[in-house]
């Protein structure tokens, strides 16, 4: 047999490793995304309210809004714009995983076995950890952040309707021509920034804290590579995840959210480091922990979801444990 067609019989995960672990990574985001989406949504309002800078420049177009708390912002778009809206925006979200944990996934196996130079058995250093998973998260985010503006923005359509404002989207592929009719390219990577920021610090938490725990369990104590170990993992990843990742994430949700002039500028916030800057003094510390909670449930079953399906498909389609 030549190397040719030996190379042609080889299963499909070991003639594209990379474009497999992609691949499986990608299913894997998408169905975590969808069972997880309505919590999204839910903090992804809450970080909105009470925004220091619409209220100053009065772009809050009429009444103050009451704040809630994660359940009553659930249960009140359920109500007032009905159940099927707590899965506004998760068209663009799932695309945007396909890009984003794809690249991230597959960046950090790459990083960490060919870069840095993990050992099979051996312990990894946690500061190699950390550079894989912040380089990893930095680089997918990067890529996926066109999606991730959209999301965004089309979360926030049902509740410019209940103020009374015209929608301003009709769809996805609508949401991405008008942005990049109004912006240009550049308006697609609107928010990158503290996008790339925030993914970076997430997936310290998130990447690196999963890789530590699961290695260091089987290589410390009795348990082996099984769900049991991928369930005590994703736990404390979704943790370290959220309590580092949920400032970033304010800011990023408030710079993509804020209104635009013609060349793309944002009318509220200069820059990352002027959102946070007016965030901490208009709202204090605090605020730049709101929708914590939300974050964190989100996080905890979306990293469970994901890294159980993930570990599931690569073991069912011969691809060795993560």
């Amino acid at each position: 047999m030549s190397p040719a067609e030996e190379e042609r019989s080889l299963p499909l995960p070991e003639r594209w490793p990379r474009a497999s672990k992609f691949a499986l990574s990608a299913c894997a985001a998408a169905v975590a995304e969808l069972v997880t989406f309505p919590l999204d949504l839910t903090k992804t309002r809450l970080q909105i309210q009470g925004e220091a800078a619409v209220r100053r420049d009065g772009a809050a177009a009429g009444q103050a809004v009451p704040y809630r708390g994660m359940l009553r912002t659930a249960a009140g778009i359920a109500q007032e714009e009905g159940v099927r809206k707590l899965w506004q925006g998760a068209t663009p979200a799932v695309y945007r995983h396909i890009v984003y944990t794809g690249v991230r996934m597959v960046t950090y196996e790459n990083l960490r076995d060919s870069v840095l130079g993990r050992a099979e058995g051996e312990s990894f250093p946690l500061w190699k950890a950390v550079v894989g998973g912040m380089s990893a998260g930095a680089i997918g985010q990067f890529f996926a952040s066109p999606t991730d503006l959209v999301k965004v923005q089309m979360q926030m359509e049902g509740k410019r309707k209940l103020e009374g404002k015209p929608l301003r989207f009709r769809g996805v592929h609508h949401a991405f021509l008008k942005i990049l009719s109004e912006g240009g390219v550049r308006g697609l990577w609107a928010g990158w920034v503290p996008n790339v920021q925030r993914a970076a610090l997430v997936n310290m938490g998130d990447l690196s804290t999963y890789d530590s725990v699961k290695h260091f369990l089987l290589l410390n104590t009795t348990l082996v590579d099984n769900s049991v170990t991928h369930s005590v993992s994703s736990a404390c990843s979704g943790l370290v995840a959220a309590v580092l990742g949920t400032p970033a994430d304010v800011v990023k949700t408030r710079i993509m959210n804020q209104p635009r002039d013609k060349q793309g500028r944002g009318l509220l916030y200069k820059s990352s480091i002027d959102c946070l800057i007016q965030t901490v003094q208009g709202e204090g510390f605090m605020s730049l922990y709101k929708g914590f909670i939300p974050t964190w449930m989100r996080m905890a079953p979306w990293s469970l979801v994901f890294w159980l399906t993930y570990e599931q498909i690569r073991r069912m389609c011969g691809v060795s444990s993560f």
